[in-house]
């Protein structure tokens, strides 16, 4: 994910919930020409040129798409404000790799992801 500065609350990120990375690499590799970076057997970033985003065995393939990951300068403040908002919060602030994260859903149910630099 980027850390670039100048990006708050914007999105940063997209990630997709994948049952095998090697077939997904192989597939957009081929069809669309992204680049990859793994981060251990269970994470793999892909670079389209333009955005970045990541394929992920941690959780089941799930419905409804992939996960957009906005990023936030300050991870609380944010998750302040998308509780005054009325957003549930379905995964507790974490940490991974870089960084920490939370996500969320919004008012119609999409789960949705807040992330911020070490």
């Amino acid at each position: 994910m980027s850390t670039a500065h100048g990006n708050d609350r914007r999105i940063d990120n997209i990630e997709f919930n994948v049952a095998d990375i090697a077939r997904s690499k192989a597939f957009y590799g081929s069809v669309f020409g992204w680049s990859f970076t793994d981060y251990g057997p269970g994470y793999t970033e892909f670079d389209d040129g333009r955005l970045r985003g990541g394929f992920t065995t941690d959780a089941p393939v799930r419905a409804g798409g992939p996960l957009v990951i906005l990023y936030a300068d300050e991870l609380v403040a944010t998750q302040q404000r998308v509780e005054a908002a009325g957003a549930d919060i379905c995964r507790a602030a974490f940490d991974f790799p870089g960084g920490r994260r939370f996500h969320f859903r919004d008012p119609d149910g999409y789960e949705l992801a807040v992330w911020t630099a070490a």
